[in-house]
């Protein structure tokens, strides 16, 4: 399949802001899955290439929430191997299906994260205590297995979601949870990267300069993180749902 210049450059637009907004809140996946699929790149190729693409952003968070001394090693030697086996077993289910399985699956679940999204409580605001060190590494690693396997399967609002269950499960405020979800981010995209990769579902020629933008919203993103704290957190994942609303009721009135 051949893409434009003008196509790369619009999905590297949107590459850019969803770095940003991965960075931050989550859901960038929302916005780059939809525009892969949109260009007319089977489902298979669109969820490998928007793996390939969202590895830099994430990777890019990851190191710049480790230099701000918000990640955690004695979380992270549990969550990040299990959040890679747990994107390798999502991946290997998504590639056994046919496209034409996968496509309305892959519709229903988007319908699906936005209601989450729009209809979920609030985590906690601040930092709690965190439980004792075993309950700390069981909870996250489950969490992070867990929603690894469906950021193998599917990717889309994952960064949401791990934030959601870091905060609440370990007590952690939304700028620590934010550190926290990039762990397992980065883990389960570099695994879904390398199994898309081996089956020639990886478009590079439209990966690497989305990961450029990618690179470039994910570093700014944590920037505004780290500076804002909690409270941008929370605008930014309210804004998210917001938009995913809008963009389903426009979708539904249109047919």
């Amino acid at each position: 399949m051949e893409m434009s210049g003008f196509d790369i450059a619009l999905l590297c637009l949107v590459a850019l802001c969803a770095g940003g907004v991965d960075a931050i809140a989550g859901g960038g996946g929302l916005l780059t899955l939809p525009a892969l699929l949109a260009t007319g790149m089977p489902p298979h190729v669109a969820l490998g290439t928007n793996k390939g693409q969202s590895m830099f952003g994430s990777g890019a968070a990851l190191f710049r929430f480790s230099r701000a001394g918000l990640v955690k090693g004695h979380l992270a030697v549990v969550t990040f191997p299990l959040g890679l086996l747990g994107a390798l077993a999502g991946t290997r289910l998504v590639l056994w299906l046919k496209p034409e399985v996968l496509k309305p699956m892959v519709l229903v679940l988007l319908v699906a994260v936005a209601v989450f999204l729009a209809f979920r409580r609030g985590p906690p605001p601040g930092d709690r205590p965190e439980p004792p060190l075993a309950r700390l590494r069981l909870l996250g690693g489950l969490a992070a297995f867990f929603i690894g396997a469906y950021d193998g399967f599917f990717g889309p609002g994952t960064g949401t979601f791990l934030i959601v269950a870091f905060s609440s499960l370990l007590g952690h405020g939304l700028l620590r949870a934010s550190a926290d979800a990039k762990v397992v981010n980065f883990a389960s995209n570099l695994a879904a990267v390398a199994l898309f990769a081996s089956r020639g579902a990886v478009m590079w020629q439209v990966v690497l300069p989305m990961a450029v933008a990618q690179f470039a919203g994910g570093w700014v993103g944590v920037h505004l993180t780290v500076k804002g704290g909690d409270r941008l957190v929370r605008k930014v994942v309210l804004a998210v749902v917001v938009a995913l609303v809008l963009k389903l009721a426009w979708d539904l009135l249109r047919r």
